[in-house]
């Protein structure tokens, strides 16, 4: 099973980025990004941005995670 974890760019140089996610940074390629930007969210998977992701995008995920930690439905 393969995991991505959504972050937020808060470092930029070149191609590499720091991003956080829940209070935890780690350095990631954003290579196949096109023109990230710092405060971008992104998709994070073994070590590469590899999706842009939208406000709404970050709305629904943080809905579904506080859904499943509630066990119950997802209310964005």
């Amino acid at each position: 099973m393969c995991l991505a974890v959504p972050a937020k760019i808060v470092e930029l140089t070149g191609q590499d980025a720091v991003v956080e996610a829940d209070g935890v940074r780690r350095r990631c390629n954003v290579t196949f990004v096109h023109e990230p930007r710092l405060g971008d969210h992104v998709l994070v998977h073994a070590g590469f941005a590899i999706q842009k992701w939208s406000e709404e995008d970050v709305r629904e995920y943080d809905a579904i995670m506080r859904s499943i930690n509630a066990g119950g439905p997802a209310q964005p």
